[in-house]
């Protein structure tokens, strides 16, 4: 058998379809069963988490396992298998364990180097040993996993590469900066009581928030953090629990909001947050996108460009290109002026000049004027103006674009709004209203992207080539002990038949000499399997090793059967030791 995992994460899909790939916990416990019961794999484990969805299995065929696996995550997930294909990958043998291993230590989260994946890689294992779709293999994988992530964490500093997806996220929630998101004698509210959720909460309790709601569907999760949080030693924080349909009223009274449930569809609206923002404010939360980004065109003195330099429809529209009599080449005037301004003119000499204020003067331009609100008069004002200009320095001096109005600044947060759930529990149109900043998955997979990396990565990568390659030596070598077993086992039935025939030839022998005979065809026995046996368990060890159990069956022509017994006793009395 092969161990095989199929997923997909962060790095391989765009977060809309990890969004709606998330699977519900029993649907994550169906895909195991299933896995299971398909005939390429005889065991399984689901990895889900906000970022990643994965299926390990140990497989006896690679392509029918792929096919399988991968089939299975398009039905348990929703998502068509002709869609989600493209974002799967898939890892085999080594590179399987490695890809774990590497997830252990943070290597491949969104934050690197963040700690909180070794409790859902641990809780992973705890949903399959409780079905019993992990046997053997995924057991010793998934442990020895758990034991090479701590051991990065404590013999690196990988932790100063990166921090829980908590702490980034909530960093992310400050302005350009980067200090974060001021905490200190806020209010919280936490929706959710799960492990995110959790680590949340306690993550603001230490930053000094001064109160943390915690509303959850099932009010006993919500009232047991919130009595966790009161009773700690290190923050002064209350907490208190209430219903879900308590939230509306507490949006209105929350400084920030972290949302992490298992929900299928959202949990917060934008008009719902609106509602609230407009329930802080006293003043409507403005729609973003519908706000313009410089103040409205006013008319320039004297017929020039509006304050904000832009050109009218009118001023730069078919109007002005079939105007006869204008001098201008009005196909060319550059966009941000009006045709009738000081800056349409720049550079004309005298005559040129003379004939635009004919044209002017004429009327042609009547639309023109009405767009600058000004008339006949001011325009013709302005051309005799130029007109006197150039007349005395030859043309019209050039004039630089007017330097464009800075815009308005929008207002600072009232509102923080963190999301962590996959599928999202907030709705991601909040991001256009004014007042409010929402840090969601899709956002920090954009921010994690440009964080920097530790100079430890390189030693935890150090760590996990070597934990791979111990953890294959030890399965291989695993793999070969109970064909091992099996031939010190027929050894010992051969040393037993003889000394039985003996005292059939030998009746008269006493219990001295027998057991001295006895002992000695077993020390012979035993110096002759000594090498060959440590001999093969060493070369099984090794990479490409593992035909020498099927040699080593052969040449001792060892039943099947007999090895196949070992190996289940094996796994049974290993289930039954391994710690929950």
């Amino acid at each position: 058998m092969s161990l095989l995992v199929v997923g997909l994460s962060h790095r391989s899909a765009p977060v809309s379809v990890l969004e709606r790939a998330a699977l519900s916990g029993d649907a994550r416990i169906k895909l195991a069963q299933d896995t299971v019961a398909a005939e390429p794999a005889t065991e399984a484990a689901v990895l889900a988490t906000c970022n990643r969805i994965e299926l390990y299995a140990d497989v006896d065929k690679f392509h029918a396992g792929v096919a399988e696996l991968s089939t299975l995550l398009a039905q348990h997930s929703g998502v068509g298998l002709d869609e989600l294909t493209p974002h799967l990958y898939v890892h085999y043998e080594d590179r399987a364990v490695h890809h774990l291993f590497s997830v252990a230590c943070g290597l491949d989260s969104m934050v690197v180097g963040e700690g909180q994946i070794l409790g859902q890689i641990k809780d992973s294992l705890a949903v399959a040993q409780d079905l019993h779709t992990a046997g053997r293999l995924l057991n010793d994988l998934f442990q020895q996993a758990l034991r090479v992530g701590k051991r990065a964490h404590s013999e690196t500093g990988i932790d100063r590469a990166g921090q829980s997806l908590v702490t980034f996220g909530l960093e992310q929630l400050g302005t350009a900066g980067g200090a974060g998101v001021p905490a200190y004698g806020r209010k919280a509210l936490v929706i959710g009581a799960g492990s995110m959720s959790s680590l949340a909460a306690a993550t603001l309790a230490r930053a000094g928030v001064a109160e943390i709601v915690i509303a959850n569907r099932t009010a006993e999760r919500a009232e047991r953090l919130a009595g966790i949080l009161n009773l700690a030693d290190d923050t002064d924080v209350v907490a208190r629990a209430v219903p879900m349909d308590a939230v509306p009223s507490e949006l209105t009274r929350a400084d920030i909001v972290v949302s992490c449930t298992g929900a299928t569809g959202l949990v917060l609206t934008a008009d719902r947050i609106a509602e609230a923002v407009e329930a802080r404010t006293g003043a409507p939360a403005a729609d973003r996108t519908d706000a313009p980004d410089t103040p409205e065109a006013t008319a320039a003195p004297a017929g020039g460009p509006g304050a904000d330099g832009r050109t009218t429809a009118a001023g730069a529209g078919k109007g002005a290109a079939g105007d006869d009599g204008c001098p201008l080449d009005l196909a060319a005037v550059q966009p941000g002026f009006s045709v009738l301004g000081e800056a349409a003119v720049a550079g004309m000499d005298a005559a040129t000049l003379e004939q635009h204020a004919n044209w002017v003067a004429g009327g042609a331009a009547a639309e023109r004027r009405e767009t600058v609100r000004t008339g006949p008069g001011a325009d013709a004002q302005l051309i005799t103006a130029l007109a006197a200009t150039a007349a005395t320095a030859g043309r019209v001096p050039e004039h630089r674009k007017p330097e464009p109005v800075a815009e308005a600044p929008r207002p600072e947060p009232v509102l923080f709004l963190l999301d962590l759930a996959m599928p999202r529990d907030i709705d991601a149109a909040v991001h256009r209203l004014a007042g409010v900043r929402l840090v969601d998955i899709e956002s920090l997979a954009e921010a994690s992207a440009d964080a920097p990396m530790a100079a430890d990565v390189d030693q935890v990568r150090t760590i996990v080539s070597a934990e791979v390659a111990a953890f294959g030596a030890a399965q291989r070598a695993a793999h070969i002990t109970p064909t091992v077993v099996a031939l010190r086992t027929m050894a010992a039935d051969v040393v037993a038949g003889e000394i039985a025939r003996l005292e059939g030839r030998l009746p008269a022998l006493d219990d001295r000499h027998r057991a001295e005979i006895t002992q000695t065809v077993r020390r012979v026995v035993d110096k002759l399997l000594h090498a060959p046996t440590v001999r093969v368990k060493q070369l099984a060890a090794e990479p490409g090793g593992a035909g020498y159990a099927d040699a080593l069956r052969t040449l001792f022509d060892l039943d099947p059967e007999t090895v196949a017994a070992v190996s289940r006793a094996e796994d049974s009395t290993d289930t039954k030791d391994r710690p929950a």
